[in-house]
């Protein structure tokens, strides 16, 4: 029972981790047999990762047709941001007052960490670099770890994880440049003086941001369809 789980975990994981990074594209079909191959693990032990995967809203499950990656587009983007925005917020109110000492030493390192991780990839500047997403989760995590309402910590681990997809997919799209040490900088400091309302109003634009960044490259309207794999499809609905 312990291996079982353990190869499931370790499924889960994975896949996960190739999901976030869109190694696995926005709308890819996920065959069973080749991730099983793939991972060295059992059927069952795929199946059970891919339904933690669906329930995360990650992968989309269709009867007689399967499992396949979770689309992305412009719509569910802009909503993402918004419901995002609104929870970290509450999150981010709830630490600075319940946060200690021990809260803002967690925050510099976490800051000291990322601030010194490169963002793109060493050996693939197109793509995001596996070591600042983690640092970078590690980062806002510790922003909020303060906050005492587990739901709203259940809720925001959910949003980031949805928008980590995005944040991987704007990489190699990205047109302008900006400051992201200085943009974690503002946002620690805002957080350790107990300044909320700079903090949250700091937080928002943050995440505006990187949203606009995405749509602006890809140059679509706030209707279009899906985005995939660095195009769109801006076919009307029926």
């Amino acid at each position: 029972m312990t291996q079982k789980f353990s190869l499931t975990q370790e499924a889960y994981e994975r896949l996960r981790a190739d999901l976030l990074a869109c190694r696995l594209k926005p709308g890819e079909r996920l065959r069973i047999n080749d991730l099983c191959k793939q991972l060295s693990v059992s059927l069952g032990a795929v199946r059970e990762a891919l339904s933690r995967l669906t329930s995360e809203g990650l992968v989309s499950a269709e009867p007689q047709l399967g499992f396949s990656v979770a689309p992305i587009s412009a719509v569910d983007l802009k909503d993402l941001t918004m419901v995002r925005t609104e929870i970290e917020g509450l999150c981010i109110r709830q630490a600075v007052v319940h946060g200690d000492l021990a809260w803002e030493s967690r925050i510099v390192a976490a800051f000291h960490r990322l601030s010194r991780t490169p963002h793109n990839a060493p050996d693939d500047p197109q793509r995001l670099n596996d070591a600042f997403a983690s640092a970078h989760a590690a980062f806002h995590e510790e922003l909020v770890s303060a906050c005492t309402s587990p739901w709203l910590h259940r809720m925001r681990d959910m949003l980031f994880a949805q928008s980590a997809r995005y944040v991987a997919l704007s990489v190699p799209l990205a047109r302008r440049d900006r400051d992201r040490n200085r943009e974690h900088r503002e946002l620690m400091d805002a957080v350790i003086s107990r300044n909320a309302d700079h903090a949250v109003e700091l937080m928002t634009n943050h995440l505006q941001l990187t949203t606009q960044i995405l749509l602006d490259a890809l140059a679509v309207p706030a209707n279009s369809e899906t985005v995939y794999a660095g195009r769109v499809n801006t076919a009307a609905k029926t």
